[in-house]
């Protein structure tokens, strides 16, 4: 009997031919009991949307339907698995459904929805435009060739502002590089937010600088120091935000300030030395593009010596802070360039008053910034 036959083996009888005739019958309306079976229960909704994809599947299996009714099948399986969002499924069966009928226009469709969901753009707008071939006015597939285009249009201003970002911070890695500074882990968030130094078309840095009064740690922000000016420039600037009170005596003093003892030619500048760690150049480039469009790409390479991020904040030796004074006449670039110096992110300055009781606790280290203490 034709069903006991070997596999490989042709039928030599009328009877074994007879039998294998009605095998494949059998399965042909097996097959296609299963896919009716299957487009019920894609009617019934979600929850009978796994049996669905089964009769679908059993369909397939039964291997006796042409290629124009397989493809049906797998286009079918493809719908299924668009609704439950398989959509790496969806778009194999939809493949395996075009490469049976290349003319299978609701496979092209789902090919081009699956492609779209994974953000495939280049498959998706290949699909569109095959089905668009095969029916020139279909509406569905002329809004998904629109959606595609928009996607791809925002993709690519997305690569242009990832390529600028990426652009401008290594224009300001290697600015820093060629300078010798040293940038160490970012302090001062809190105050400085996103700012970030940047360099301008003469190839010259601009920096957001932390003032901060050292006897009551409140803080002033210049938001462009160029690296090429003094400091006294700024510390004149009238019409600045910056340190009001000690540009004229008819200004009001800080509330802070009990004794008076902020006026304009009692202040001094001083940085501190010998803490903090300067970052790899990938760190930096890192922390540059926080905040931009580039902050989420993995380019630089896993080869550089990384720093040791608990040394970055502070005096990692206990050794007491030492400070510097800043000559008011030098430019921000030839304080930052001194080498012992690493720059917090952006540069900080601490500002005391020589007339204050403060000044000399200051000044003898036996003061030290809160982290110090922590």
């Amino acid at each position: 009997m034709a069903l006991w036959m070997e596999k490989g083996s042709e039928p030599r009888t009328e009877t074994e031919i007879a039998d294998l005739d009605a095998i494949a019958a059998l399965k042909q309306s097996a097959a296609i009991e299963l896919k009716e079976n299957g487009n019920e229960y894609v009617k019934m909704g979600k929850k009978h949307y796994s049996d669905a994809i089964d009769c679908y599947t059993r369909a397939i299996n039964q291997k006796v339907l042409s290629d124009s009714e397989n493809s049906v099948l797998f286009a079918n399986r493809a719908h299924v698995n668009l609704l439950l969002g398989n959509y790496r499924r969806a778009l194999t069966d939809a493949k395996e459904a075009i490469n049976l009928c290349p003319t299978n226009i609701k496979a092209l469709y789902r090919a081009v929805k699956a492609s779209l969901s994974l953000n495939l753009l280049s498959e998706a707008k290949q699909y569109c435009e095959k089905g668009l071939q095969q029916s020139p006015e279909n509406e569905e597939l002329r809004k998904l060739a629109r959606q595609i285009d928009l996607r791809k249009s925002d993709c690519e201003r997305h690569e242009s502002q990832i390529s600028k970002a990426v652009a401008a911070a290594e224009g300001i890695v290697s600015a820093i590089e060629d300078r010798n500074l040293k940038i160490g882990k970012a302090s001062f968030q809190e105050l400085t937010g996103s700012k970030k130094p940047i360099l301008d078309e003469d190839n010259i840095l601009h920096w957001p600088v932390v003032l901060l009064y050292a006897e009551v740690m409140t803080s002033d922000i210049i938001e462009d120091f160029c690296e090429t000016d003094m400091f006294s420039a700024h510390l004149d600037m009238i019409s600045s935000d910056i340190l009001p009170n000690m540009f004229s005596e008819s200004c009001p003093p800080l509330p802070w300030d009990k004794e008076k003892s902020y006026s304009r030619d009692a202040v001094e500048l001083y940085y501190e030395v010998g803490s903090g760690v300067g970052l790899s150049r990938k760190e930096i480039l890192r922390y540059l593009l926080e905040g931009t469009a580039g902050s989420h790409i993995e380019r630089f390479g896993d080869d550089e010596k990384h720093a040791d991020d608990s040394l970055n904040h502070g005096n990692s030796t206990g050794r007491s802070p030492k400070w510097v004074q800043v000559n008011e006449k030098s430019t921000l670039y030839s304080i930052l360039k001194e080498p012992d110096i690493v720059i917090p992110g952006i540069p900080v300055f601490f500002i005391v008053s020589r007339s204050s009781r403060f000044y000399k606790d200051f000044r003898t280290g036996k003061w030290a910034p809160p982290w110090l203490h922590d």
